[in-house]
């Protein structure tokens, strides 16, 4: 008797030739393709409901989604994925790091995965550009380091972000900040005072940044500047935001952090909020303060 994944390898292979490409089907089409096929293969061999809507979910995410990531980013308590391989899948959920048992059924569906996810951004990534930050569709941000610079690649690292931005007051039920901090810090946001966050990976930087942006009033012009964008400003009507982009074989020049920050001056902020400063845009960004903008 089969196993349930060879039967969803096989019906995998079968809902892949299903598919009219030369036209673009929906996903209710999609998932009434994969219902009709386990009507079949049930009449086969024999599955239990748990069985049916289990292969009905993952042959639905395979074709449409992330494949057998889709379940971890749809699960607002994992904050991290780290793919190392098709084979090694971890997982950060309530603070704690776990492997888990799913696994990519080789190294060519991994890499689909990784390429659907850069181009939904408009990005590139291959050998001979084997490192790219992408974004996924509900914010989460995605780093992909591909062979050869990645011995034991693709590499997908995927951090998610809260569905709901964190505030200051959740930071002071957390006890992570006092209430006297925030009520200072309010006063500086507001007063217009050139703020720098800094912190180790995974300290919490973006999700402070976000929380001290409700402070600002909301009759501002806020530029937001980012390398993959993550902040989720929400009480400014009056927001542009900027992300940079990779130079592509298409002949797409790069735009960088520096050329960003070059053309938002010309675009009168009131703010200026640069998401993450690693090299030479640090020099802009002191310029910036030299022409009276704040940041």
């Amino acid at each position: 008797m089969n196993s349930i994944q060879d039967i969803k390898s096989e019906l995998k292979e079968k809902l892949a030739e299903s598919i009219d490409y030369s036209r673009e089907s929906s996903d209710e089409e999609i998932r009434e393709l994969i219902d009709d096929m386990l009507i079949r293969e049930s009449k086969k061999v024999p599955l239990s409901l748990t069985e049916r809507d289990k292969l009905r979910r993952e042959l639905f995410h395979a074709i449409r989604k992330l494949d057998v990531l889709q379940e971890f980013v749809d699960d607002p308590q994992v904050t991290e994925i780290m793919v190392n391989g098709p084979d090694n899948i971890f997982v950060e959920r309530g603070g704690r790091l776990y492997k888990s048992d799913l696994k990519f059924e080789n190294g060519e569906k991994l890499h689909n995965v990784v390429q659907q996810i850069v181009s939904d951004c408009n990005r590139v990534v291959n050998e001979a550009s084997p490192i790219v930050d992408a974004r996924l569709q509900n914010g989460a941000r995605v780093n992909v380091v591909l062979n050869p610079v990645a011995l034991n690649g693709p590499i997908l690292t995927i951090r998610r972000f809260p569905d709901k931005p964190i505030t200051m007051e959740d930071l002071i039920s957390f006890g992570s900040v006092t209430s006297q901090v925030c009520e200072w810090l309010g006063r500086l946001v507001k007063a217009k005072y050139n703020i720098f966050i800094s912190g180790g990976t995974g300290s919490g930087k973006t999700t402070f940044l976000n929380a001290l942006s409700h402070y600002i009033p909301a009759e501002e012009r806020i530029i937001t500047i980012e390398d993959s964008a993550e902040l989720q400003i929400c009480s400014i009507p009056n927001l542009v935001r900027m992300e940079t982009r990779n130079a592509n074989v298409e002949g797409c020049q790069e735009i960088t952090i520096r050329d960003l920050i070059k053309t938002s001056l010309r675009m009168r902020p009131d703010r200026i909020i640069v998401g993450e400063v690693r090299g030479g845009e640090a020099f802009d960004m002191m310029q910036c303060l030299n022409t009276g903008h704040r940041q």
